[in-house]
């Protein structure tokens, strides 16, 4: 699977969970030698590791399954430069959060989106039969990249096709202590997305790295 924006700190956190889990990652960056150089990073944390870095593009091109995994500011860039990779059958899992810091605001206030959250914004943008699932916005990037440091949350999926955030599920799920949740149509994306303002809020107060437990679920989510 491919993580676009894996050189900064939530997709190289990702990056290395799964492919601790055994998966094989691509990394992808604006920049080709940031993203060899980011896989060689990743390496040399988790020498047992399959890394690879690409340019976004290729990167894009090279999985049915990638992870967006860029600030706000350069959502719609990235998005626009990927249409020529993206296909029909891509799956995207976008990770992007629409806080006021990337507009040199609060990181615990919200910017305002026209189509209602990040990810259906990303739906918009991608091209004719790609699909936008929404996730991993309350996972914090500092505690995913320390592999040191047990999980233990859920991880809220939006989307409006059960069998594609069921695909995203099983993903997350290869990463001990994360567990996946069904949060509902990719509408909901414009709540989730907004506790990621919410925690960073709780984090500051009690200068820890805060998770999301859901409670009173039955044994089977999926």
């Amino acid at each position: 699977m491919t993580i676009v924006g894996a050189s900064g700190a939530l997709g190289f956190g990702l990056a290395l969970r799964l492919a601790k889990a055994g998966v094989e990652v691509t990394i992808g960056s604006r920049d080709a030698d940031r993203a060899a150089e980011a896989a060689a990073r990743a390496r040399e944390q988790l020498p047992e590791g399959r890394f690879a870095g690409l340019e976004n593009a290729a990167a894009a091109a090279a999985n049915e399954l990638v992870v967006l995994s860029v600030p706000f500011r350069s959502q719609s860039e990235t998005l626009t430069n990927l249409k020529g990779s993206l296909r029909p059958g891509q799956l995207v899992l976008d990770a992007t959060v629409p806080l006021a810091a990337a507009v040199s605001g609060k990181a615990t206030r919200m910017l305002g989106v026209w189509q209602g959250s990040a990810a259906e914004q990303a739906q918009e943008m991608v091209p004719e039969g790609v699909t936008v699932v929404a996730g991993l916005h309350t996972v914090s990037a500092a505690i995913l990249s320390d592999l040191d440091h047990p999980l233990d949350e859920d991880v809220l999926i939006c989307g409006d096709k059960r069998a594609d955030k069921a695909r995203v599920a099983a993903l997350i799920a290869r990463i001990d202590g994360l567990r996946p949740l069904d949060a509902g149509r990719l509408e909901m994306a414009r709540i989730v997305e907004s506790l990621t303002a919410l925690l960073i809020s709780v984090n500051v107060r009690y200068k820890t790295h805060a998770g999301l437990h859901v409670t009173g679920l039955p044994d089977t989510l999926w």
